[in-house]
């Protein structure tokens, strides 16, 4: 698209540039080069200035032109640039292809990518200009400049000399005082409030969902009458006022991380120096390379990925050290400064206030030389230069994708990124992704193994426990469990216990009408979370109080199933005083609170440890002998083909956490369906066993990695008559255009989740041989459903949920 209006012919003359906004429409518009500025200011990743209307914008330069557009009428002229918004371009040539690939696979205009990449402060219009002149004012603002290109191109002229002279400088705008006060809960549920103060719990159940929150934010979000039950919760210690908090870095994790409890890195065994030195010598390599490191739990990993980047350091280049989860990537973190003293190594995810990502991403593409980062997938859109080694810890983890505003597979990103700068991609994992693997397998990733485990430890035993045959006995475990459990307690170690489902009761039944609670916004049950007394969807956050009165007018309700809050609770009968600590996202709001758990059960304050699959992987407790699993076959049985796989690798991984240390470990799994071929290759710790029988599966029926495979999802509101229609259109249309184009569509249908926040929810599963014929079809799609506004659309290509 071409931004046009008339200029003077001298800008005219003077070349031309593609600019893509970063803010809505997202447009790519072309402007003229200025004639107040030297044509060698301009450079392909500054960000600039430019009119659009009559206000100024905010985009960034994408590519320069000699001519204006071919198709642009003769009696058109473009507007000219008008000021850059740096000295130096902010992103460099491997970035902006980066941000150009992901337009193209994802069909969305680069502007909107760029929205979606930068942090808040470097894509929003917040910059003024320091005047060091008399003549002008101290302060311009870019809407001035703007108005300037049009009336005053003289004063423009006069202030390019003073740029040139360095008397006329960027200021970014300082954030207002207000703004850098967080409001955050200090306390975790249940609060002592009256259940009259309807306010003050509404401001605490609101902080205790979007976490810490600027102060303007939440008058905006609550209405001014909050600001009296914000001054009594923070007279009661409730809530706390002040920065943004953040994780603490140094006491994140336990310890273990590729260091020794006294701070020294340990000697490599033989396995991990053949490692490295294999891998060295592809870090050496001039062209992009990619290596799997698949090592069983407690290999080493990590100590291998730290003296790699080392090695990276020394040759002048840059590191990216990236894990799954926050909790783990600060635990990588404090290991890497340790093992890099006196050097500064940045820690970027996505929890940190909004000034220290900010700060963080300039400072990365300012800085010369080697640098080492550690970080979650975000940390892949930092700028880095030189980009020599690329580290994807637990690279089978469904966290490095990203499936909402701007999906991306972070191993793709990766491996763009090696390619583009001659680096070494390391996608590390005990587990690894079966397409990873498969690719090893084929020769395209070269792979290193690791198969013992440090200090010849043995890899834990792992029993089953049918409970058909032991149904449970104590609470949700099995008499050989609960047994196990008592006798880990009474010697003095620790146990690890997985239930992968947070809150109290799943559902929450009425005994006088036989109906559950449900979200009235989404197809699902509430989970009761019995510390927060609400009913809580785990889709879209919507709360009701409990207890409650059902349709029917009964208050009669009965808890079914079982959460980790209900099973923390079982555990302190079950064990008393042996100390009971729940890790997963409810207990983990609190800023903080995290680090404390973990902190916590790695000095032995408590001997048990239940949770989510947050526990699963990383984590390096040597007193922990026992690991439980209480319902092993929660996930085996929902929709989607990675469903075996994901099970095979969540059980594998927690079972790593047992016999770390000194004594040996023991796993059981509870399982009602012993005979599952998952279980056979879990107990053997075989995954070249199950990788065989999971890829021949996936071969006969025609999933990855022997097809290409995507959604194409659809919703619209629930009251949106015309909406079903419109899609049950597309369902007649649809199949036969694409089996034209060498795509086998199946659907559209009602999504497993069908309706969510509100939106009614379709999806299209589409297998191809290539992914060009599925963006084609995409497009067609979309073009049919243009007369349908309300109707949104997206492409998830190789979705991590099918849900």
């Amino acid at each position: 698209m071409t931004r046009t209006t008339t200029t003077p012919p001298d800008a005219q003359e003077r070349g031309c540039w593609q600019v893509a906004l970063l803010g809505a429409p997202f447009a790519v518009y072309t402007y003229a080069e200025p004639p107040h500025l030297p044509p060698q200011t301009w450079v392909a990743g500054l960000r600039v200035l430019v009119p659009v209307g009559a206000s100024a914008r905010l985009g960034v330069l994408v590519a320069r032109q000699d001519a204006p557009p071919p198709d642009m009428p003769a009696d058109v002229r473009l507007r000219a640039l008008v000021w850059p918004v740096e000295a130096r371009p902010l992103l460099g040539p491997d970035y902006m292809a980066l941000a150009a690939t992901l337009a193209t696979r994802q069909m969305e205009p680069v502007g909107r990518v760029l929205e979606n990449l930068l942090p808040h402060g470097l894509r929003a219009l917040r910059v003024s200009f320091r005047v060091f002149d008399p003549r002008f004012p101290a302060r311009l603002g870019a809407s001035t400049l703007a108005g300037m290109a049009d009336r005053e191109p003289e004063t423009l002229a006069e202030l390019a000399v003073l740029w040139a002279e360095g008397r006329m400088r960027v200021c970014a705008e300082r954030r207002h005082e207000k703004e850098q006060e967080y409001c955050f809960v200090a306390q975790d549920p249940p609060w002592p409030v009256r259940p009259a103060a309807r306010r003050q719990m509404e401001l605490l159940e609101y902080l205790w969902d979007a976490g810490p929150v600027p102060r303007p934010r939440l008058r905006e979000a609550l209405g001014p009458a909050s600001a009296q039950a914000l001054t009594r919760l923070v007279a009661a210690g409730l809530v706390r006022i002040g920065p943004a908090p953040e994780f603490h870095e140094a006491d994140a994790c336990a310890p273990g991380h590729g260091e020794t409890p006294g701070g020294e890195a340990p000697e490599l065994t033989d396995e991990q120096r053949d490692a490295l030195d294999e891998l060295t010598q592809a870090l050496a390599r001039p062209e992009g390379q990619a290596r799997l490191v698949h090592g069983v739990t407690g290999s080493g990993k990590t100590l291998l990925y730290l003296r790699l980047a080392e090695r990276a350091v020394e040759a002048g280049r840059a590191v990216l050290l990236l894990a799954p989860e926050v909790a783990l990537a600060c635990a990588l973190h404090r290991a890497a400064v340790a093992h890099f003293p006196g050097r500064e190594v940045r820690l970027y995810h996505g929890y940190q206030n909004p000034a220290r990502r900010e700060r963080t991403f300039t400072e990365t593409a300012a800085q010369r030389g080697p640098q080492v980062v550690v970080g979650t997938r975000s940390a892949l859109f930092l700028p880095l230069r030189d980009l020599g080694l690329i580290v994807l810890d637990e690279e089978h983890d469904s966290s490095f994708k990203q499936e909402e505003r701007l999906p991306y597979q972070a191993k793709e990103v990766a491996h763009f990124l090696a390619a583009r700068s001659g680096g070494l991609l390391v996608l590390g994992s005990a587990t690894p992704d079966v397409k990873t693997f498969h690719a090893a397998a084929q020769g395209a990733v070269g792979k290193v193994v690791l198969p013992s485990r440090v200090g010849g430890r043995a890899l834990p035993p792992v029993e089953l426990v049918d409970l058909r045959a032991e149904p449970p006995a104590e609470g949700p475990f099995a008499a050989v469990t609960a047994r196990a459990l008592r006798d880990t307690v009474s010697c003095g170690d620790q146990a690890v216990i997985l239930l992968n489902r947070r809150g109290y009761a799943p559902v929450m039944y009425c005994l006088d009408c036989g109906q559950t609670a449900r979200c009235a916004q989404c197809d699902v049950g509430l989970t009761y979370h019995k510390a927060r007394e609400r009913l809580v969807c785990h889709y879209c956050g919507a709360t009701e109080p409990f207890p409650k009165v059902c349709a029917c007018g009964s208050s009669n309700w009965l808890p079914l199933g079982e959460g980790t809050e209900n099973l923390a609770e079982t555990l302190e009968r079950l064990v008393p005083g042996a100390g009971v600590l729940r890790l997963d996202r409810d207990s983990t709001r609190r800023p903080g609170r995290m680090e404390e758990i973990l902190a916590d059960f790695a000095a032995g304050r408590a001997q048990v440890l239940v949770g989510t699959q947050m526990l699963s992987k990383g984590h390096h407790f040597p007193g922990v002998t026992l690991v439980a699993v209480v319902e092993g076959d929660m996930g085996l049985n929902v929709p989607d083909y990675r469903a075996a796989e994901r099970m095979f690798q969540l059980m594998v991984q927690v079972a790593g956490r047992a016999g770390r240390g000194d004594k040996p470990g023991r796993v059981l799994i509870q399982t009602r369906s012993p005979e599952h071929y998952c279980w056979r290759h879990v107990r053997a710790s075989d995954y070249e066993g199950f990788f065989a029988q999971e890829l021949a599966l996936r071969r006969k029926y025609g999933y990855p990695p022997f097809t290409k495979l995507a959604l194409l999802r659809m919703n619209f509101p629930a009251d949106y008559e015309p909406g079903a229609a419109a899609v049950m259109e597309l369902a007649r249309t649809l199949p036969p255009l694409g089996q034209r184009q060498g795509v086998l569509v199946l659907g559209p249908a009602p999504s497993p989740l069908g309706l969510l926040r509100g939106r009614r929810r379709f999806q299209c599963l589409l297998k191809a041989q290539d992914w060009p014929a599925v963006r084609a079809l995409y497009a067609e799609a979309r073009r049919r459903l243009a007369a349908h506004p309300k109707i949104r659309t997206a492409l998830d290509l190789d979705p991590v949920s099918m849900l």
